[in-house]
């Protein structure tokens, strides 16, 4: 699991195309601390696996599925991606909880600026549209945001100073592509409430009932 908290911002050094896989060299300082061979990192919010390290890189591998359901395979050398290791028992939550499995690919709608922020309107893929609600956290790129607006196919996050200087986010404008993960809580409640032998597992009634006994 991951926070959504970025830790630091990464370069790409290398890519290597295999025949159905992709090793992609990443130069970075900070998620090299005590880095072992197997350990996990999310690269633009998409759990990876470290296969290999060095003083001051480290190597992973996508699969040609994560290239396809992800932007990774939009990366070229040179490219600035956010970085976070996975979590251990006994660190803080920061963000919230994130599995760094991406649901789908959205992209920069519209970029507001003002002194103190910009407001980013993203449209993401119908089928994630009823997971996003307004004040709720979701991920974008691997950042952890609160969204602000929402409407039938976009969401809106209002990025501070601090969150556009430590992430990339600052470098996206109408058009890019991101990589979106809606609330694990939103994809919990889903199945809960769907039908399971014919019986709903969470019904209105049952809701109700429930807030009654408090």
């Amino acid at each position: 699991m991951f926070t959504g908290i970025v830790e630091e911002v990464g370069t790409i050094r290398h890519i290597e195309s295999r025949a159905d896989y992709q090793r992609t060299t990443i130069a970075a300082k900070q998620v090299l601390n005590g880095v072992k061979i197997g350990d996990s990192i999310a690269i633009e919010g998409a759990c990876h696996t470290v296969v290999h390290f060095d003083a001051d890189t480290f190597v992973i591998e996508s699969i040609a599925e994560t290239l396809q359901r992800t932007t990774l395979g939009d990366c070229r050398v040179g490219n600035r991606v956010n970085l976070e290791r996975s979590l251990k028992l006994g660190d803080r939550l920061d963000g919230h909880l994130v599995a760094a499995h991406i649901d789908g690919v959205g992209h920069v709608k519209g970029r507001t600026e003002s002194s103190d922020q910009i407001v980013f309107e993203f449209e993401v893929p119908p089928e994630l549209a009823p997971y996003i609600a307004e004040k709720g956290s979701i991920t974008v790129n691997g950042i952890s945001l609160t969204v602000i607006a929402v409407t039938d196919r976009t969401f809106s996050i209002a990025a501070i100073p601090h969150t556009l200087k430590v992430t990339t986010l600052s470098e996206k404008y109408p058009g890019d592509r991101v990589n979106i993960e809606v609330d694990i809580i939103a994809r919990y409640l889903e199945r809960l409430v769907q039908p399971m032998n014919g019986k709903n597992m969470l019904t209105e009634d049952r809701i109700r009932a429930m807030m009654s006994d408090r």
